[in-house]
Parts: C-alpha cells; sequence; structure tokens
C-alpha cells in the first residue's frame, strides 16, 4: 500500500490557482487535509467562494475550505485583478457550492490539521504567506509539526509585480519573511521555474480536444491569462505558475533546484518584496535551508499537467 503524502493548500484562487487545484485533484499520492483560503489575486471573499465552487464543480465539495487573511500582515491589499480578472475567475460563471461554509480560521484549521498527522504535514501555499504566517505566530509550536512548506512565490532573479519582486511575496513580505525564518524546511518554486512552466497553443488544444465539462472550464477560464500574455509578452503561451509544487510532489523529478540561504526584503525602496538569495553571491547567509528551484522539463511538465486534466 502506498503511502499518500498529507497535503493542506493555502491559495489565493485565481485562475492558475484553480487549474493547480483540478490538478491536485488528481495527483493520487497526495492526500488533501484541508485548505484554506486567503486575500492576494483579488479580494478574500472571492477567493473563498471561487475555491469552493471550483472543488465543487470537479465534485469534490467534501474537501473542506477554509476562510483566512482578509489582508496582508502590513501592507495595504494591491490584488491581481488586471490579470485574473474582477471575481478572480475571469469572469467564467460556475454554480455556487453546495457545502456548508467552514468557520474555523485557517490558521487554527492548518494547526489542528497538523496535530493529527505526526510531523508529516505539507504546506502548499500559492499564494500571499498572511496565513501560514499567522499560523506559526499564533502557535509556536507549529514549526516542530510540519515536515516542509512549498510555495509558489519569489525569485532568485527579478520580478513581476515589481522589477525586484514576485507578486506572492511583494502582497504581503513581512508574512513570507516569517515563513522563511521560521525554522520549518521550505522548498521556493519562484519566477525562476514557473515562468518555464507553460502550456504552448498547441498544449492548450489538446486540453480543448478533451471536450469534458473540466476541459471547457479550464479554456475559459485560462483566457483572461492568456490574453494578458499576449498583450504584455507577445507570446501565447500561460504560465501554470501554482501547479508547481504540487506537480513536485509527486513528481519531483522535472524540477532541478539548490539549497540557498532566503531574506525578504521588507524595508528598501526599490526591492521592497524581492526574495533576496545567495545562490550567485560570493558571500553566503549563515543559514541556507531553502531548497530553491530553478529549473523545469517544460515538455515533462506540461504533458503530466495535460493527463492529470485528462482524467476528469
Amino acid at each position: 500500500m502506498i503511502d499518500l503524502i498529507p497535503i493542506w493548500i493555502d491559495t489565493d484562487t485565481g485562475v492558475d490557482d484553480a487549474v493547480a487545484l483540478l490538478c491536485a485533484l488528481k495527483l493520487d499520492k497526495l492526500a488533501i487535509r484541508g485548505i484554506s483560503a486567503v486575500a492576494g489575486n483579488v479580494e478574500h471573499a472571492k477567493t473563498f467562494k471561487n475555491c469552493r465552487n471550483v472543488l465543487a464543480y470537479a465534485g469534490r465539495e467534501d474537501i473542506k475550505v477554509y476562510p483566512g487573511a482578509i489582508k496582508p500582515m502590513c501592507v495595504e491589499l494591491d490584488d491581481a485583478s488586471e490579470v485574473h480578472g474582477k471575481d478572480g475567475l475571469g469572469g467564467v460563471v460556475i454554480p455556487d457550492s453546495p457545502a456548508e461554509k467552514e468557520t474555523m480560521y485557517a490558521w487554527d484549521a492548518i494547526y489542528e490539521a497538523a496535530k493529527k498527522e505526526g510531523g508529516k504535514l505539507q504546506i502548499v501555499a500559492v499564494g500571499p504567506l498572511t496565513n501560514i504566517a499567522n499560523a506559526i505566530i499564533s502557535h509556536p509550536d507549529l514549526k516542530d509539526m510540519i515536515e516542509r512548506i512549498l510555495i509558489m512565490g519569489g525569485a532568485a532573479v527579478g520580478g513581476n509585480a515589481t522589477m525586484a519582486a514576485e507578486f506572492n511575496i511583494y502582497a504581503d513580505p513581512h508574512s513570507a519573511e516569517t515563513v522563511m525564518q521560521s525554522g520549518i524546511p521550505v522548498v521556493m518554486f519562484g519566477l525562476d521555474v514557473t515562468v518555464d512552466a507553460y502550456l504552448d497553443a498547441k498544449d492548450i488544444q489538446d486540453i480543448r480536444d478533451f471536450n469534458t465539462k473540466i476541459s471547457k472550464f479550464f479554456v475559459d477560464v485560462v483566457q483572461s491569462n492568456l490574453n494578458f500574455y499576449i498583450k504584455n509578452y507577445k507570446r501565447e503561451i500561460l504560465c501554470i505558475h501554482d501547479a508547481c509544487p504540487l506537480i513536485y510532489l509527486q513528481y519531483p523529478e522535472i524540477f532541478t533546484g539548490q539549497k540557498a540561504g532566503v531574506y525578504v526584503e521588507t524595508q528598501s525602496r526599490l526591492c521592497f518584496g524581492k526574495t533576496v538569495t545567495d545562490i550567485w553571491s560570493d558571500t553566503k547567509f549563515k543559514t541556507r535551508e531553502t531548497m530553491v528551484m530553478l529549473g523545469v522539463d517544460r515538455e515533462k511538465f506540461a504533458s503530466t499537467l495535460k493527463g492529470l486534466l485528462q482524467q476528469y
């Protein structure tokens, strides 16, 4: 019997988050113990609703979704609705989930889940890290209960929210720094790797040809992202950033990375929200325990993602 990997997903459900959730449901080595919503791509009320509705649309309303932080730790929310649409799903409407709404806050729900897993729970955080930081602060013993945290966020070089910072970290750098310095092992999937984890026009057509309810939803929901990439980068590609840490859990051989020291800049005018790494520096940080992912086999990533969506 295969031992399943118990995971908790924390998400600000927008377009690629929705795709990542659909993938997670078909990764048969993962056991999803719960999901929490956080403000990020759009406001919390919408990410909470989107997460519940996507799960229900995929027939998994049995997975509990917990409400989380409505704003970052120290800064104002600066969302990404220009990429994901005002509703977070590019204007695509799906039925509301019939599941009863959970009322326990994310940070307490994460703690309760961790207590049950005997140190084996892995957190996959694909939005701003507010909920995770709140959990660490609210429950100091949590750091000894979590096997590791896999985040989609940051970048060893460059950014997208600013020239220096990636969106998820820039949205709440103080929470990100709390997580990075918590002592819990972190695997960072930054832009260095996720911009190469993309689907091209042929891949998107392949998914369209599945001709299922979920494949149609995929094609519709990614259109706002696709339009953004065509307009801003002149490329008909679709980066599925948030699927990376989830696919890695079952298919780690698709990705490459190395240990590094990582700190988050929380004061600089020009580099606010930047994940500062020592990968290419002659001078190294004293602590170098973050696994920074730097490479992905694009073809295998796309093939794997398509295979997961084809299961619907």
